[in-house]
């Protein structure tokens, strides 16, 4: 579905963040990412969104190289992109917020009607909430209004960035809850950029651990049991 191939990217001319990252992120599976903070999960995430442009290496998505394409023809493509800060509109209602996930074919009223309806299908509570302003609400449901505004455009892989950075334990879970069921209900492939490894590999079917910029571990998720039992023994 989406393959990084020796990628090698930097902000600055001749010095590299990452240094031949590989990931392969499967169809319908939550691949999660892994590492330490500043060894390149979220600026690989970046790149594969187009806001970086690397010095070399491949990304493709469906077989098509995608490298050097704006942000908004990946939109059109299936991908989409969550950052760790949060990216809603506080001052604007739950329903105007998902509006804005609709600007790719904000002409289109009767899409928008029909997607922001699937969208309360999926999240009920945000038909409930659908005139608050989102600055009303717990982190996690604002969590869910980015992810129901990112769902507007139907993407086909999801690009998610430490979605559960500043929540409480108890709205981190129900973050974590929806991806996984986004994953089984819907069949969404999810690339997981997560701090938190443990509650990560819960619902992870893949991991990628990042050292350096470079690719440090990858496999299964069971393959990491015995390591995570006896990092938290």
């Amino acid at each position: 579905m989406l393959e990084v191939r020796d990628l090698y990217v930097g902000y600055y001319k001749d010095l590299h963040i990452l240094q031949g990252v590989s990931i392969t992120a499967q169809k319908g599976k939550i691949t999660a990412v892994l590492g330490a903070n500043g060894v390149g999960k979220s600026t690989l995430l970046k790149t594969i969104y187009g806001f970086l442009r690397p010095s070399s290496g491949n990304i493709l998505l469906d077989g098509e190289n995608i490298v050097g394409l704006a942000p908004y023809e990946l939109i059109e493509r299936g991908l989409s992109y969550l950052p760790q800060q949060p990216g809603i509109f506080p001052w604007m209602t739950v329903e105007e917020n998902l509006e804005m996930g609709a600007w790719t074919f904000r002409n289109d009223r009767a899409r928008i009607k029909r997607k922001i309806e699937e969208i309360y299908e999926r999240f009920p509570l945000l038909k409930e909430r659908r005139k608050s302003k989102a600055e009303e609400l717990s982190g996690g449901m604002q969590r869910m209004v980015e992810v129901g505004r990112a769902l507007m455009t139907d993407p086909k892989v999801m690009l998610v960035d430490e979605p559960t950075a500043g929540l409480a334990k108890l709205l981190a879970q129900e973050v974590f809850q929806m991806l996984a069921r986004l994953r089984d209900e819907e069949g969404m492939t999810i690339i997981l950029v997560e701090q938190k490894i443990r509650q990560a590999l819960k619902i992870a079917d893949y991991v990628y651990v990042l050292e350096l910029g470079r690719n440090k571990f990858e496999g299964p998720v069971e393959e990491f049991t015995d390591l995570t039992k006896a990092l938290w023994a």
